[in-house]
């Protein structure tokens, strides 16, 4: 299996150790046949976000130990699903995101300039 890329070309990184994140719950936006979710967009969650989620019916904020799931606060890191995020856009309420952490599988959804304009990792300089 080839290894992972984010959207910008380069290896995908790590999006959250603490809390453990991703599809997979290996830390990172890895997806695959199972993930019908595209959970590959590693954003840095806001309470803005997190009350929009909730009333889309997707609570990020209560624990669910059952499912290994810490619940989320505000400044946490968490693999979104894509087309969320994008919904979120679209309600003004989208948290920034980490491009490097950011699994090229968004591309299918979200067009690159629009993920660029919410990076946290230095990469909107570049589009801008």
């Amino acid at each position: 299996m080839k290894p992972a890329k984010n959207v910008l070309g380069g290896p995908l990184q790590g999006c959250s150790q603490d809390p453990l994140t991703g599809f997979y719950r290996t830390g990172d936006c890895q997806t695959g046949p199972n993930d019908r979710g595209l959970h590959v967009v590693c954003a840095q969650v806001t309470q803005e976000f997190l009350q929009f989620s909730k009333t889309r019916g997707n609570d990020l904020t209560t624990p669910m130990p059952q499912y290994d799931f810490p619940g989320l606060k505000p400044g946490d890191r968490w693999c979104l699903c894509a087309a969320r995020w994008l919904e979120a856009v679209e309600a003004d309420v989208a948290p920034p995101l980490i491009l490097s952490a950011t699994h090229m599988a968004a591309l299918q959804i979200i067009p690159l300039d629009l993920l660029m304009a919410y990076a946290l990792d230095g990469t909107a300089a570049f589009h801008n």
